[in-house]
């Protein structure tokens, strides 16, 4: 079936004075479980009431990760690790080149919608393409991105940004990847997605022409984050963030059966 979306509602701000979200861009490439346990732990805190919303850019080694609706059939070719996240969806590639954002909001500050804030990440992405002049959207019965691709054929498209979320107690986990130089040929091990049509396939901004930097990519991101979500305000300074990444890690795992709400997604 497909699922229309139609009149879809964008933008998720917090109430007037409430604590704006953090914002941590990681310039270094950072191991997924090591990801995970800093996010599991962020986000038991913020439900906690005990730490502001965040929003985490960075970059993974090259690995595949199945979500909840992933089947063994779609995994051709273990080419990197593959790990089992918590998050909805099926199979999808992380790598070097690929900006991924995990966004920890609150949706009880903001409103108790998980489809809207689908649509909301969908439409963040969305601008932040348009700012580099390149025309994507959504699709009535796809989660992500997507670019027309004309050039390959008649209905031909490629998906440019993934989505993939986890809602626990309220608290959104997980997020977004948006390619932008990654090794397209990674994703040539698995089905993304699960999407098998020989017309969908996988692009980026280098593949699209179009040469952005990681921080000029993510200084867009901001700025299309902010008109739907709300201000932001820089996270701890590395040194300090890097000592409570290490403390995370060694005192806490990922939780993977305490949903409140799960969307299937990417």
């Amino acid at each position: 079936m497909v699922n229309r979306r139609d009149n879809l509602i964008f933008g998720l701000k917090a109430a007037a004075g409430a604590p704006a979200a953090e914002w941590l861009v990681s310039d270094q490439v950072i191991a997924y479980e090591r990801a995970l346990a800093v996010m599991e732990a962020r986000a038991e805190a913020i439900a906690e009431g005990a730490a502001r919303e965040l929003v985490w850019l960075l970059e993974h080694p090259p690995l595949y990760t199945a979500g909840t609706s992933a089947r063994p059939s779609e995994l051709i070719e273990a080419r990197f690790p593959v790990h089992i996240a918590g998050r909805g969806g099926q199979f999808t590639y992380h790598g070097p080149g690929q900006r991924v954002g995990y966004v920890m909001l609150d949706l009880r500050r903001r409103a108790p919608d998980v489809r809207r804030f689908v649509a909301s990440i969908e439409e963040w992405l969305i601008r932040t393409l348009a700012a580099f002049n390149v025309r994507s959207g959504r699709r009535d019965d796809r989660i992500g991105v997507w670019v027309a691709r004309p050039d390959k054929g008649d209905g031909f498209e490629d998906k440019i940004a993934a989505i993939g979320i986890r809602v626990r107690r309220w608290v959104t986990l997980h997020g977004f990847a948006l390619n932008v130089d990654p090794d397209l040929s990674h994703f040539s091990g698995i089905v993304p997605c699960g999407i098998a049509d020989r017309r969908c396939g996988v692009t980026s901004l280098f593949d699209l022409g179009v040469t952005a930097s990681m921080p000029e990519v993510d200084v867009a991101l901001r700025a299309s984050f902010e008109p739907l979500f709300g201000p932001t305000v820089d996270a701890l300074p590395p040194a300090r963030n890097s000592q409570t990444v290490a403390k995370t890690e060694n005192s806490s795992s990922p939780r993977r059966n305490l949903i409140s709400s799960e969307l299937a997604s990417r």
